[in-house]
């Protein structure tokens, strides 16, 4: 069915435009067209590359993150350093010995 639809189809082709369809022709060869060994290299640069910045990326997030948690503790340390010179000083009893219960 569709075998003679296609038939009709091309003959009523043929009859109004008065050619046939053309066939495509190789006008380039396929060998000239492809990237060949120098673009395997420029693919292998450019993906060293790649890996290497993601890499430098990942080291400078680390150490952005180690020195944000030492900034951390080292305000913490200094919170507590304030509050504790905030407080006044517990006076001890006088005497050498403590007093008995």
């Amino acid at each position: 069915m569709h075998d003679a639809f296609g038939v009709i189809a091309h003959a009523a082709l043929t009859v109004f435009t008065g050619t046939m369809t053309p066939t495509p022709e190789e006008t380039v060869d396929p060998v000239l067209v492809t990237p060949g060994p120098a673009g395997f290299v420029v693919i292998a640069l450019l993906s060293l590359a790649v890996v290497a910045l993601v890499w430098d990326m990942m080291r400078r997030i680390r150490r952005g993150r180690v020195r944000a948690d030492i900034n951390e503790e080292l305000d913490a340390q200094e919170r507590a350093d304030a509050e504790a010179a905030a407080q006044p000083p517990t006076e001890e009893p006088e005497g050498d010995t403590p007093p008995r219960a």
